[in-house]
């Protein structure tokens, strides 16, 4: 472990005892004394403080902390699988039955902004913004209030005009897509009725409808915060990808929301009581009444993900040891077939013959050097030796050097990172703290390549 760490707790109300959390083994192989028959009251009392909530560090370690972003959207999809069996494996642990609602489609509008499924309404937003991860009209009501409504007093507490939110809502949809919208006529409380009004409008909830009974859960059944973390941990990782970025971008603003309690009077648990109805209250037809009561439950959950956010949106290290597991699995059973396919083997063996790179054979590259690439720099690779304290930052900081002069003009000022691909990952963008070394053992057959990190 390296002293380097990921710090969610609490400022100046935090207690004086810090936990430490591990990603290196699962969280299931992790539970050892509690025993399986141990239940909570549902009713419990929550404490409402700030300071209520303890202080985790996460340890990075020899191969750095990794984001949700970091990992290709195949390698991601095979993270939401694992963690479902994970989550499995927890909730057994605990003695906890792990709940799941049946999915039923939900159909919504297949045009407009509000009450639009969010893969429809991002595949709309996409042929106007190429990438765009979050709903664009999502985007805008959170900048909105990121300018000029934070430190509003009772922002998202207070209501605005639910006639100048009807009227507003109407006109979002008639001019957004056109650019003719005028912002400047919003004011801060009807926009913070707009954005609850987007969440509480979606035809399938924000967390999404089969594992609400699982959120529920983990705070009713298990009362040590930690174990719930590393539950909603898990949850998280078993997010749609549209739902887990917008429901990141929505806690991120949340979080600044709190940041400023001294002028808006709106603390941690605030926030939580007044969010946690649209998030956790599903409208559908099969809406279950006692996930509608549980007003403080759901809060609890809230405050929760906006606290820890930044841990929850960290893929743990044993999780992408499963991967590695499984893609090299499908990369032997793949060239076993080929071995019995005649016609593929000639196929190769013809392609292998007319193939002409002058690159060097990779047997004659010595253990622990590998070459780097950097297909926008003036000196687009490098041939770097290992050793057991080199960091991925200090291969970035190499080539910084090397090319400082006659960098393109477009990449100065982008943040470069390096990249593993191939091998037993698809892609995966490296924390500059990780120990290249050890990386490169865990997959020695990547290729490595400097380049923007993906937004």
């Amino acid at each position: 472990m390296t002293k380097s760490c990921l710090d969610c707790g609490i400022d100046k109300d935090s207690p004086s005892i810090t936990e430490e959390l591990s990603y290196d083994v699962s969280f299931s192989e992790s539970i050892t004394v509690l025993p399986k028959t141990q239940e909570w009251p549902k009713n419990q009392r929550f404490k409402k403080e700030d300071s209520a909530l303890p202080k985790f560090i996460v340890r990075k370690s020899r191969f750095g902390l990794t984001e949700v972003g970091d990992l290709s959207p195949e390698d991601m999809k095979k993270i939401r699988y694992l963690s479902l069996i994970e989550l499995t494996a927890f909730y057994d642990a605990l003695g906890v039955e792990l709940k799941r609602n049946r999915v039923e489609r939900v159909r919504g509008r297949e045009n407009g902004l509000f009450g639009v499924p969010l893969t429809v309404l991002l595949e709309n937003d996409q042929k106007k913004v190429p990438g765009v991860k979050v709903p664009l009209i999502f985007q805008k009501l959170l900048l909105k209030l990121e300018e000029t409504g934070l430190e509003t007093e009772g922002i998202l507490r207070v209501p605005g005009s639910a006639s100048r939110v009807k009227n507003l809502h109407q006109e979002l949809e008639a001019k957004f897509y056109e650019d003719t919208f005028d912002w400047d006529q919003v004011r801060n409380n009807d926009a913070a009725g707009l954005l609850k009004m987007f969440i509480r409008e979606l035809p399938s909830p924000l967390f999404t409808v089969e594992y609400l009974p699982a959120f529920i859960t983990l705070v009713e059944k298990i009362s040590k915060i930690k174990l719930q973390l590393q539950a909603l941990h898990l949850l998280i990782m078993l997010m749609p990808e549209a739902n887990r970025d917008t429901a990141k971008a929505f806690l991120q603003f949340l979080k600044k929301v709190v940041a400023n309690e001294g002028k808006n009077k709106m603390n941690l648990w605030n926030v939580s009581m007044i969010v946690a109805p649209n998030l956790f209250i599903y409208k559908g037809k099969r809406a279950n009444q006692q996930e509608m009561q549980a007003a403080a439950t759901t809060a609890h959950i809230v405050r929760l993900l906006i606290r820890y956010q930044d841990i929850l949106w960290t893929v743990p290290s044993f999780l992408i040891s499963q991967v590695r597991k499984m893609n090299e699995a499908a990369m032997n059973n793949s060239k076993r077939q080929l071995m019995f396919d005649k016609g593929v083997r000639k196929l190769l063996r013809r392609k292998t013959m007319e193939r002409e790179r002058p690159e060097r054979p990779e047997s004659d590259i010595p253990e622990g050097v590998i070459r780097v690439y950097a297909p926008l720099h003036s000196k687009v690779s490098m041939a770097i030796q290992l050793n057991g304290q080199t960091k991925v930052k200090d291969i970035l900081a190499r080539f910084h050097c090397e090319n400082s002069h006659g960098s393109s003009q477009n990449m100065r000022g982008q943040i470069q990172s390096l990249h593993e691909i191939g091998g037993n990952i698809g892609q995966h963008c490296l924390d500059p703290d990780a120990f290249m070394l050890d990386v490169y053992r865990a997959n020695p057959h990547a290729e490595w390549v400097i380049k923007p990190k993906a937004s």
